[in-house]
Order: C-alpha cells, then sequence, then structure tokens
C-alpha cells in the first residue's frame, strides 16, 4: 500500500511541474512580437496616401514712414489625396488635388490666391509590364467665384465676375494606350476623346467658348497626358502633369495645354516649402483684359509653412 502510495505522489509531481512549463511556455509565446520576414515581398493591393499643406502670412503697420497697407493677411491651403490599385493585370489610379487660397489687404480688400479643384480616375489593363489599355475620367474646376479688376475713369479698381462655382467645369472622358517605361513616368494617348466645357452662368459662357443658349460646349478630340514624379533625395520632391488637348470640331491645330507642377522641400518634419507653377491655354477662353487676344494663364505661389504626409 505504501509503495502505491508513493508512486502516486511521484506521478503527481511530475505532472504538476509538466502543466508549470507548459503554462510558462504558452506566456512566453504570448509577450513575444511578430516581426515580419524581411523576405516577404508580398504587395499591398491598395496604396493610398496624401499631402497636405497650409501657407500662413500676416502683417500690419502703424505709422510706417516707409510706406505699405495697415493690414495684410494671406492663407493658401493645398490638399492631395491618392488611391492605387494592382491586382493581376487590373490597375486603377485614382488622384484628386485640391487647393484654395486668398489675399486680404487694407487698401485691395479680400482677392482669391488660388482655387482649383482636380479629380483624376483611370483603369488600365496590362498588356505587358509596360503598356496597358485604358480608360481615363477626369474633372477640372473651381470652388468659389473668380473676378477680374480694372481701372475705372476715376482711377480706382473696379471688380468683374470671370467665373463662378463649378463655371466653368472641365469634363473629360477618354480611351486609350497608357505607357508606364518607368515607375516615375507615365504616357497616355488616345486619338478619340470626349471633352466637355461646362458654364451654367449664361453671362459667363462667351468667355469660355460655350454657346449662351447652352449650359456646356461638346468637344471631341485627341488627347495626351503625360505625368512624371522625382525624388531627389529624402527632401526634395517634384511632380509636373501635362494635358494636352487638340478639338477636331473647331481649330484642332490649337491645341489646348494644361501644365501643372509643384516642387517641394522638406525643412523639419511638419514644415515644408513649396514652389507651384500652373500654366493653362485655351484659345476659347477670352483674355482678362479685354483689349487683348487669348493668352496663356499663368499662376506662381511660394511658401513656407505646415505640411503633413500620411499613407498605409
Amino acid at each position: 500500500m505504501k509503495k502505491a502510495v508513493f508512486i502516486l505522489c511521484v506521478f503527481s509531481a511530475c505532472y504538476c511541474y509538466a502543466q508549470d512549463g507548459t503554462v510558462n511556455d504558452l506566456k512566453k509565446a504570448s509577450q513575444q512580437t511578430i516581426k515580419k520576414d524581411d523576405k516577404d515581398t508580398t504587395l499591398k493591393v491598395w496604396k493610398k496616401g496624401g499631402n497636405f499643406a497650409l501657407t500662413l502670412n500676416q502683417g500690419s503697420l502703424s505709422n510706417w514712414a516707409a510706406g505699405g497697407d495697415k493690414f495684410s493677411l494671406s492663407l493658401n491651403s493645398m490638399l492631395d489625396l491618392y488611391a492605387f490599385y494592382k491586382k493581376g493585370k487590373h490597375s486603377w489610379d485614382n488622384s484628386l488635388g485640391l487647393a484654395y487660397g486668398f489675399v486680404n489687404t487694407t487698401s485691395l480688400g479680400q482677392r482669391k490666391a488660388s482655387d482649383r479643384i482636380d479629380l483624376l480616375t483611370k483603369y488600365g489593363y496590362a498588356l505587358n509590364s509596360k503598356l496597358n489599355l485604358a480608360g481615363l475620367f477626369n474633372l477640372r474646376s473651381q470652388f468659389a467665384n473668380g473676378y477680374g479688376y480694372a481701372k475705372n475713369v476715376l482711377g480706382v479698381d473696379s471688380a468683374y465676375l470671370t467665373s463662378k462655382t463649378f463655371a466653368p467645369a472641365y469634363v473629360l472622358l477618354s480611351p486609350g494606350i497608357d505607357w508606364r517605361p518607368k515607375d516615375n513616368f507615365s504616357l497616355f494617348v488616345s486619338p478619340v476623346t470626349a471633352r466637355w466645357v461646362i458654364v451654367g452662368s449664361a453671362y459667363l459662357r462667351p468667355f469660355y467658348g460655350v454657346p449662351v443658349n447652352k449650359p456646356a460646349l461638346s468637344e471631341m478630340g485627341a488627347f495626351a497626358s503625360a505625368n512624371y514624379q522625382a525624388t531627389f533625395n529624402t527632401n526634395l520632391g517634384f511632380k509636373s502633369k501635362l494635358d494636352l488637348f487638340s478639338n477636331y470640331k473647331h481649330n484642332p491645330q490649337n491645341i489646348d495645354v494644361y501644365w501643372a507642377n509643384m516642387f517641394t522641400a522638406q525643412i523639419t518634419k511638419y514644415i515644408n516649402f513649396n514652389l507651384n507653377v500652373d500654366v493653362i491655354y485655351d484659345d476659347d477662353t477670352k483674355n482678362i483684359d479685354p483689349k487683348k487676344g487669348p493668352a496663356p494663364q499663368i499662376l506662381q505661389m511660394m511658401g513656407i509653412g505646415f505640411a503633413y504626409h500620411f499613407k498605409n
């Protein structure tokens, strides 16, 4: 009997020791962090991100002998978002660029400095590693009313309306070929593209070549879009987009141009230097100076301010 009791005690002690060891092993395993294998090359189906920038300048003068406005304030904001999908032979690129800014001075009042809405979505089906069959949709417009300024007979600035919210709005639908020889460059070409110039205000329609009795002008033509992006080092970047459109229905030799360029330099984690230069030419758009004919529209903005970058 004593022998049986002894054997039972030894068995129980061994069992408890084994259980304690198992519990300890489970605790250690639960506290360990899972590290991704460096050899794991699984690609993300979606790549999302964007940039936000805000530049603010303010100044005031009181009894300042050198002269100047008593008060000045300028604010410029910019938001760029992207979402890129890639799986197998299918790709879907989406981007949204928004910008708005104004300048307010004692002598001139408030005036708009920048205003942009640019939505692009492009689907592609890969023919090979560098060539895609693609379909592209683009919307370009603005948020707020725009004004031109001229001196009246008394030499005082007078404002006159040149644009309104979504007037004009440019809508483009285009099937074509998308060539991507490198990750940072793409060229989209289409021989058959539909474009609509939408202007809701009858007063503004003649400024953009739209018939007074119609809310939109329908155009058919050839379209090309080149996109380039470069990072010179961890702090310097450049992005450029050039769109060209030739209207088969009216003066096809006069090519419409939309060219947007942005140079950025990261000074600190949240402070950026930005330089934007946009060039637009459309011979159907009237000159701000009614005495002159069609001419390039140029916007240049430069500033240092808050910036935030985000991505998945």
